[in-house]
């Protein structure tokens, strides 16, 4: 059990990382905020799912290959630039350590690099236009990361430097071998609720206003880029570019915001039609074939007439 406080606002609260027990298994609090972030975001794409043009079953069938490849993604992207902390005292791996994923150690770019890579080649296969996708695919990713943050809350990490803003979170932690009080910053609320105003943005006025196939998808990576690269400044545990000083998420993070920004602003400056949208032609289809359908049904009672 860890001590958590918000001294500014007098709040303070006592986190647990094992929720219960099955048969003596810990069930972890940060792998149910993990799960719960991943049904709801599942929910939330399939009651949309229509309006890109994705059948459901689709959603369904891409999330068996997705869901345990992200996983491994997500962890290998830590481990490689965190390995030192995967090492034995003799300087060997320690592989059981590396697969312990309920101690914390999922890196979001890893999950979502390897999610685009199993998007396209499903799409490829399925014959599926990859940035209408995308673009449903971007507002599963907001709520699984607004909410999947809060599992490092109660994992106590990903927290930031000192400061006394009146938000300050205050912790006790480990910091070069010594357990210590510390006032710093809640990261992990910002990146939060930086994905919720995401997530609203998105969803409430952008998507009202679709004018191409990607357009979501290329506003998630720019908004959850520009927040995380300031939000990572401030972060104390970052992954660094091996023995160099760069933060590896900080310069992916400016690095595909930049890039975003201007695909988008070529894209916006062409003139779109709606009929251009994978959503629109998959519903013209569908009642193509119903059409088809009641021709050839009232034909048959036709016949039958006969």
């Amino acid at each position: 059990m860890s001590t958590v406080s918000f001294p500014g606002i007098g709040l303070t609260i006592e986190v647990k990382e094992i929720a219960f027990r099955v048969f003596g298994w810990p069930i972890h609090w940060y792998g149910i905020i993990i799960a719960a972030g991943f049904l709801l975001a599942v929910i939330f794409c399939c009651k949309k799912a229509d309006i890109y043009g994705i059948e459901q079953d689709d959603i369904m069938d891409l999330l068996i290959y997705a869901v345990p490849l992200c996983i491994i993604g997500a962890r290998l992207y830590y481990i490689i630039f965190y390995l030192d902390l995967y090492r034995n005292s003799d300087g060997g791996l320690n592989f059981s350590q590396m697969v312990r994923i309920w101690d914390g150690g999922l890196a979001i770019y890893g999950a979502i690099i390897t999610a685009i890579l199993v998007a396209l080649i499903f799409c490829k296969a399925k014959k599926i236009r990859f940035l209408a996708l995308a673009d449903l695919g971007s507002f599963g990713l907001l709520i699984g990361q607004l909410i999947g943050r809060w599992g490092n809350f109660v994992n106590v990490e990903a927290y930031g430097a000192p400061t006394d803003l009146p938000w300050r979170m205050g912790i006790y932690d480990t910091v070069n071998g010594v357990y210590q009080y510390m006032e710093v910053h809640p990261t992990f609320l910002y990146e939060s609720l930086w994905n919720l105003a995401g997530l609203l943005l998105l969803a409430l006025v952008v998507a009202k206003h679709r004018k191409f196939d990607g357009q979501i998808f290329l506003g998630y990576v720019a908004w959850y880029g520009l927040g995380r690269a300031w939000i990572e400044g401030l972060r104390t545990d970052s992954l660094y570019f091996f023995s160099t000083g760069l933060r590896v998420s900080q310069i992916l993070a400016i690095v595909s915001c930049a890039a975003a920004v201007v695909i988008l602003f070529v894209q916006l400056t062409r003139p779109h039609s709606s009929e251009e949208l994978w959503g629109y032609q998959m519903a013209a289809r569908k009642k193509a074939k119903a059409r088809t359908a009641e021709q050839e049904e009232a034909g048959g009672a036709g016949d039958d007439e006969d």
